[in-house]
């Protein structure tokens, strides 16, 4: 019965093929170009089409694999999706430290990246770990001074704590190819540090337990604004570098392709997130494939997903926890084995109690209110997903195979190749974020411009390198609105930016809008106003706020009489204010330059630029 209903409803609606779809957006389009409309092109390169159909998916093999298996595309887990909630501790002080680890761990966090500058005997390990159980909590240390030398205290505080090493889950956060891409070169010979990093590795301590020594810490090609093709390519040729030494010395990849962890950064565009982590793991299983692995479980790739800096902002920082929020689920989606998501005050603030706790709470609200751990690979199926997925694998695994052509990761990053890539991409999605083509909710649109963060900011401690730098999208404004608040503390007046609103309503109204988000991403004050009748009434108003930028808000056919009446209104009145047009009338540009108007605000503008061209007209840059 319920089979013979099923069959009349498709035989009473039958499927749309792909040329009719085709056809009716072809007619919404009106002429349009529909590559120019509706096909998004990524900074990856990728072109993304409005839509896919089950078609789009059908020659996709991995489909058919279960999650848990070969290529874990689907992830490393059979039955339930959990992942560690790790917390960093930043601080250096050992007591310290414990402290906020022992109250994180009652509060929710499952796993802790300890600082480890400071723990350099058995002792120090004592103090840090004081009522903390390495046997049933994970740890994880990063910055030690001498990863051999912590080893060798783990190993003796193992020793004396007559502990069971099979449940040990502790982390290195170890990568001297990562130094390299930091300093152009090893610290020593690249085969004694490589050696160093291989004995510890295939020790017994380490064969026997979940210990991992060995990271590839890609997250800092994201944090220095790589894209996510250039942050998966780098990253598995980085990490096949481990693996091709160790091939070299005769050790089988069965004992360090499992030693190993791989870093991500993990940003907010949701989808192209989730599909990353899902494509890299495939890719990972077939390199490691090609080194003959007895274990199937040795082609698995561990993840640890760590929240982005490069898209985090000073100005209007509450925004942070939303872009936290969704990296976390890009994260947990895509079947990290672990997440850390960092306070969303990390820019510009030490570590603190409060940020710290929404930085975990995020993470417990996505497993306990919206349960994100209990479904293996939700995505699976989605036909957007998987062909992100398929798209980003292709591409990836091209740029892999350009850079082992080349010599390898290594001779990549030593001949600067690698970071003059990484560079030139960070410098054009900064040029995208200056042009508002890419959009910073509270830095270059939608700005609050009574925000005031000089003051706010604490001095943290920012190493500058030879190699690849960290760097942020926001930086250009942020530099340039703090030009601003200092020039205020200074002695300066604030800019005053007066709003002459005149004509049509709609026109005037959305001009206006458009030139308040654009002069409040200097931190302006802003003058708006409901409308003048005349350009005299208009610039008696600015007289009386001061105004230091009269900006013209109305519609192009009534700037050919208004711009005129404006600037010889603001002369008669010897105002010395900058006449800004909101918009760009090019017939009436000659004209208008011929009485002294040349600055204009549009959507076509560099917002970043055109606003250091008013901090230097204001004489805001010379003074500060």
């Amino acid at each position: 019965m319920e089979s013979n209903q099923k069959k009349r409803l498709f035989e009473e609606f039958p499927p749309i093929s792909t040329q009719e779809w085709e056809s009716v957006i072809e007619a919404d389009l009106k002429g349009a170009d529909y590559e120019k409309r509706l096909v998004w092109k990524t900074d990856e390169g990728l072109s993304v089409r409005p839509y896919y159909r089950e078609e789009d998916i059908e020659n996709l093999n991995y489909l058919r694999q279960n999650p848990d298996a070969y290529p874990f595309v689907r992830g490393n887990k059979g039955v339930e999706n959990n992942w560690q909630i790790v917390q960093e501790i930043r601080e250096e002080d050992l007591q310290k430290a414990n402290k906020i680890a022992l109250k994180a761990f009652g509060r929710g966090a499952e796993a802790i990246a300890f600082n480890a500058f400071n723990v350099n005997e058995v002792e120090d390990l004592e103090v840090l770990l004081a009522n903390i159980c390495l046997q049933e909590n994970p740890i994880r240390f990063h910055n030690a001074t001498s990863y051999t030398q912590l080893f060798e205290v783990i190993s003796a505080y193992v020793e004396k704590k007559k502990l069971d090493v099979t449940k040990l889950d502790i982390q290195f956060d170890r990568d001297p190819i990562h130094y390299v891409l930091q300093n152009n070169k090893f610290p020593t010979s690249k085969a004694d540090v490589m050696q160093r990093v291989l004995n510890v590795a295939i020790s017994d301590l380490v064969q026997k337990s979940k210990i991992r020594t060995i990271s590839v810490n890609a997250k800092t090609m994201h944090n220095a604004g790589a894209h996510i093709v250039q942050e998966m390519a780098y990253a598995l040729a980085w990490g096949n570098e481990y693996l091709a030494f160790a091939a070299e010395k005769g050790v089988e990849v069965d004992k360090i392709a499992p030693k190993m962890e791989f870093q991500f950064g993990v940003g907010s565009n949701y989808f192209l997130e989730i599909a990353k982590f899902r494509a890299v793991r495939m890719l990972w299983a077939k390199i490691v494939k090609q080194y003959n692995p007895q274990n199937e479980e040795s082609t698995k790739m561990r993840l640890h997903a760590v929240s982005s800096l490069w898209n985090k902002s000073i100005y209007d920082a509450n925004v942070n926890m939303l872009r936290l929020t969704t990296e976390g689920m890009s994260a947990a989606v895509a079947g990290c084995d672990s997440i850390m998501l960092n306070p969303y005050d990390i820019n510009y603030k030490k570590e603190n109690e409060f940020s710290s706790r929404i930085a975990r709470n995020v993470q417990l609200l996505l497993k306990h209110e919206s349960y994100f751990d209990k479904v293996v690979d939700p995505s699976a199926g989605s036909y957007y997903i998987e062909n992100l997925t398929d798209m980003l694998a292709s591409s990836a695994w091209s740029l892999f195979q350009i850079i082992e052509a080349e010599g390898g990761f290594i001779a990549n990053v030593e001949n600067l190749s690698i970071k003059a890539a990484i560079e030139a991409t960070a410098v054009q999605r900064a040029i995208d974020v200056a042009t508002r083509k890419t959009v910073m909710v509270g830095t270059n649109q939608y700005p609050n411009a009574n925000e005031f963060m000089l003051n706010e900011i604490e001095d943290i401690k920012e190493e500058e390198y030879d190699g690849l730098n960290a760097s942020r999208r926001s930086e250009g404004f942020e530099n340039l609105r703090l030009s601003t608040e200092k020039f205020v503390e200074n002695g300066g007046s604030r800019p005053v930016v007066f709003l002459l609103t005149i004509g049509n309503l709609a026109m005037r109204k959305a001009r206006a809008g458009f030139a308040t988000n654009f002069f409040g991403c200097a931190g302006y004050e802003i003058v708006d106003n409901n409308g003048f009748e005349t350009a005299q009434e208009g610039v008696a108003e600015a007289m009386a706020k001061n105004a230091d930028i009269v900006v013209v808000c109305s519609s192009d056919d009534e700037y050919e009489q208004v711009v005129p009446q404006v600037k010889e209104e603001l002369n008669k009145q010897k105002l010395n204010a900058i006449t800004v047009v909101a918009g760009y009338p090019k017939e009436l540009l000659d004209s208008f330059k011929a009485i002294g108007v040349e600055n204009y605000i549009h959507v076509r503008s560099n917002v970043l630029e055109e606003l250091k061209k008013y901090n230097n007209l204001l004489n805001i840059e010379k003074q500060n």
